[in-house]
């Protein structure tokens, strides 16, 4: 049986533009886009280890709002529950010390990125978003 992995991820917004983070090569899922985050340790709500996990990666203070989407998607190394969130970014720029590469992009430009699976659902929501409000 293979093991749940539970993971957050953060959708970083800045006015009309998104964070995305390239995978580095050393990692699972090499070269592949997703929203910065990482497993939520024992005793940690999600939000509370969004709030680490990108201080930790990305050297950044957040402002976590509601959630976007949860999707578990089985990989051949696990079950990935992948729970993410909106969020501001309230202190700091991103730093590259986890991925290889971050891009800001529109709504409506995330999907010409090579996503992580399981982040393709809240990428289709936030498109879906984007094109009804506009």
């Amino acid at each position: 049986m293979k093991k749940n992995i539970h993971v957050v991820g953060a959708v970083i917004t800045d006015g009309d533009k998104i964070l995305c983070a390239q995978r580095g090569t050393e990692k699972a899922l090499p070269g592949l886009w997703e929203f910065p985050g990482g497993k939520i340790e024992q005793g940690e709500s999600p939000q509370e280890a969004l709030q680490r996990e990108i201080q930790e990666e990305m050297h950044c203070e957040i402002e976590i709002g509601e959630q976007v989407e949860h999707t578990v998607y089985e990989y051949d190394f696990g079950n990935v529950h992948l729970t993410t969130f909106f969020c501001k970014l309230l202190q700091g720029k991103p730093v590259l010390t986890e991925h290889i590469a971050i891009k800001w992009l529109r709504p409506d430009e995330l999907e010409q990125l090579e996503w992580a699976p399981a982040d393709i659902p809240a990428i289709e929501k936030i498109a879906k978003t984007f094109v009804e409000q506009n």
